[in-house]
């Protein structure tokens, strides 16, 4: 399921982006699982269709899923992208850390702790089931850097 907040300042189609990337990570969508049309979507969450296409556009672009003329778009097979974009944004998070003068026994802290909170956020949220809920990053993963357009 994709929630979309629709007062947030986050774009619609990065909140899709988002959402997709949520259920790929956690194993509900998998490699060549074919997506919903973008006007089905669309429509299931009273969207523009325009605004499903872009998000499929970008997610296309980024490897994490494919599309097949005249029979939709798929998962694609995971290489690491969705690991990759966050790894990358931890980075660029971490060098600005640094030049700003946070030093590395804080930051290797912070780490830790943003650790046991995912862990134990993750763990209860498993509940009896045993269950592996994963944790995803927040929508900006699929933010550009430059001024796009926004839906």
């Amino acid at each position: 399921m994709i929630n979309i907040d629709y007062t947030g300042r986050v774009p619609i189609y990065e909140q899709i982006c988002k959402g997709l990337a949520e259920l790929i990570a956690g194993g509900v969508l998998k490699e060549n699982d074919k997506l919903p049309g973008a006007r089905s979507l669309a429509k299931d969450l009273g969207l523009n269709p325009n605004t499903v296409a872009k998000a499929y556009s970008r997610m296309e672009h980024d490897g994490i899923i494919y599309s097949v003329a005249g029979r939709g778009c798929f998962v694609a097979r995971q290489q690491g992208h969705i690991e990759k974009k966050l790894l990358e944004k931890f980075d660029d998070a971490a060098e600005g850390a640094f030049r700003a003068g946070v030093t590395q026994e804080m930051l290797t802290q912070r780490l830790r702790e943003l650790y046991e909170k995912v862990k134990n956020e993750t763990d209860s949220q498993a509940g009896d089931s045993g269950a592996v809920v994963p944790v995803i990053p927040d929508e900006n993963i699929y933010r550009k850097e430059d001024n796009d357009d926004r839906d």
